[in-house]
């Protein structure tokens, strides 16, 4: 059967940055992988404003040309919490879905939206039915948080990693992609911004780390038992 896996973040880039190479392997090995960013309105984010559909389009049809689906929940930056609503409307993602995969930012994080999303997501991933009424709904069997950068994320010590090596060629491109919508520039592989900067140098210390050339770095929610050793 196609595994499924679902990938979180609170902005457009939040995961084309934490874990592009990631889902890009998953769509190697012929799963489904959908993206959900919380924030669907940026008319409040100044460098998109007045091309804030523009974004959006961009998002889904860079992640439609890698072979992913990406939605938008509507709310804005600094404009949602961890509340009933917002677990619930996370939780109607999870049971449409049907993820055996999930993928999550870490709680403790410079950005108040990345740790709002976190909590939302947690509450979202882990009790879906509950959220919803509906003894159907499963939660999925592995769900990790990951790593969105040092600018970002606090206090994160990894458990797994991912060798990205093969895909990272195809994950720069995406996020460069990304990155020069925002600059309103046209897309040069030979001109890298600060994002591509730190995304390189975060992939090759989470290589070191593991013995890959690029790596991404998770830590599983829950412990997994493995009969691979």
């Amino acid at each position: 059967m196609t595994r499924t896996l679902l990938a979180i973040g609170a902005h457009y880039d939040d995961c084309p940055f934490g874990i592009p190479g990631t889902l890009l392997r998953a769509v190697q090995k012929h799963q489904r992988v959908v993206i959900l960013s919380l924030i669907g309105d940026y008319s409040n984010w100044p460098p998109v404003r007045g091309r804030e559909q523009g974004l959006l389009d961009l998002s889904k049809q860079l992640a439609a040309e890698r072979g992913m689906e990406m939605r938008f929940l509507p709310f804005k930056s600094m404009g949602f919490e961890p509340t009933l609503a917002t677990k619930r409307a996370v939780a109607e993602v999870v049971a449409d879905v049907k993820p055996d995969t999930a993928f999550m930012l870490w709680p403790r994080d410079r950005h108040a939206d990345h740790e709002a999303a976190s909590a939302i997501c947690h509450a979202a991933l882990s009790q879906p039915a509950r959220l919803l009424g509906r003894d159907e709904v499963r939660s999925p069997s592995r769900v990790y948080w990951y790593d969105n950068g040092p600018g970002h994320t606090i206090g994160f010590e990894p458990d797994t990693y991912v060798d990205v090596s093969s895909e990272w060629p195809a994950a720069s491109e995406w996020l460069g992609r990304l990155m020069a919508f925002v600059r309103k520039e046209e897309y040069d592989p030979a001109k890298n911004d600060a994002a591509m900067d730190t995304k390189t140098v975060l992939s090759r210390y989470r290589g070191l780390a593991c013995g890959a050339k690029y790596a991404e770095a998770l830590k599983s929610v829950r412990s997994v038992i493995t009969s691979d050793l």
